[in-house]
């Protein structure tokens, strides 16, 4: 009977507590004391409704909130592509500089081996005349020099000149065909003296056709005898050919050519180079150059005024050999050229 009484009241309880729930005139302390008495909480059950309950859905977006996105996102991406770029052009930058280095490395390595520039020249084509300045730095003068020769002798001031010299008498001599002309080089005691200067005969050599003009006139070929003095300065006589009898010193040269370019020949017999000067010694007298490669300056020039003869058969010969060894007239404007009267 008591535990029947116990169930009771509690019933009560709980439905008083159910009811009074709902009352507006209760307060929530005389709520909470009744619920507490059943054993049951109100939170307890809301926590277990709304557990059981779905979810509210995302609050949506406003259009400003949008756009904010949007710009957040394209920067992020802009900033993302600029440091690609920044990456990459970083990259190139030190590729290049470390190109640049190996070059310059390379180009210094260059530079420490000695150039080699090619000594071969001639008298026609792309080694000719107008090129030798190109060929060689040390004949630049071919190119730039202001008093190269040969020249057309023009406008010589006659004076009273101081005559030619000759100490001249039989010597040795060899004959060598260089690749450009005959040469023959001459034993030594030869001298030329003239303007106080002493200068010895070191060789002769043949062009063809005349490098020097007079007055625009060519010949058909010429002698050059080059002579040095104890200073290493040149005196240049040259010896205008043409045609008529045969000339004996040309034909002991010619007699004694040797059978292969670039070869010499030796001789036992003397030759005389003074059987080469004209009778009549008057000349016109300038300074310019050597006529091939490097076309040094300084050069004292001696032009005989009356030609030498050599035979037609003597001429056509050397023509055989070298059709042509002569480069071209220089300008002579602005030089000072004298002759005898």
């Amino acid at each position: 009977m008591r535990t029947l009484l116990t169930l009771l009241a509690c019933c009560y309880v709980v439905t008083a507590a159910a009811n009074n729930e709902k009352d507006p005139l209760i307060s929530p302390s005389t709520k909470s004391a009744l619920v507490g008495a059943a054993g049951v909480t109100s939170t307890g059950s809301s926590a277990s409704a709304s557990s059981s309950a779905p979810s509210a859905p995302p609050r949506k977006l406003t259009e400003r909130e949008k756009e904010a996105q949007a710009e957040a996102d394209l920067s992020a991406r802009i900033q993302e592509r600029l440091a690609i770029m920044r990456a990459n052009q970083a990259a190139r930058v030190a590729a290049a500089a470390k190109a640049k280095k190996q070059a310059a490395a390379k180009e210094a390595a260059i530079a420490t081996i000695p150039k080699v520039y090619s000594n071969v020249w001639s008298y026609e084509g792309e080694t000719g005349p107008a090129n030798w300045g190109k060929i060689n730095p040390a004949w630049a003068k071919c190119g730039t020099g202001n008093r190269q020769s040969p020249i057309d002798i023009r406008d010589g001031m006659k004076v009273d000149l101081e005559q030619i010299t000759f100490d001249y008498h039989p010597s040795s001599f060899n004959v060598t065909d260089n690749g450009h002309t005959v040469q023959v080089m001459v034993g030594s005691g030869n001298f030329l003296t003239v303007g106080n200067r002493t200068y010895e005969l070191i060789q002769f050599h043949f062009h063809r056709p005349s490098e020097e003009r007079i007055n625009g006139k060519g010949y058909e070929m010429v002698v050059h005898l080059v002579h040095k003095d104890g200073e290493g300065r040149i005196a240049m006589l040259a010896l205008l050919l043409e045609r008529g009898k045969p000339q004996p010193v040309i034909q002991t040269v010619w007699n004694n050519l040797p059978l292969e370019k670039l070869d010499t020949a030796a001789p036992v017999e003397p030759l005389d180079p003074l059987d080469l000067i004209p009778a009549r010694r008057d000349y016109f007298t300038f300074m310019g150059s050597m006529t091939t490669p490097p076309c040094n300056e300084g050069v004292l020039w001696l032009v005989m005024k009356e030609p030498v003869q050599a035979s037609p058969a003597q001429m056509a010969l050397f023509s055989r050999l070298y059709p042509l060894n002569a480069r071209p007239t220089q300008p002579s404007a602005g030089r000072i050229i004298k002759e005898s009267n």
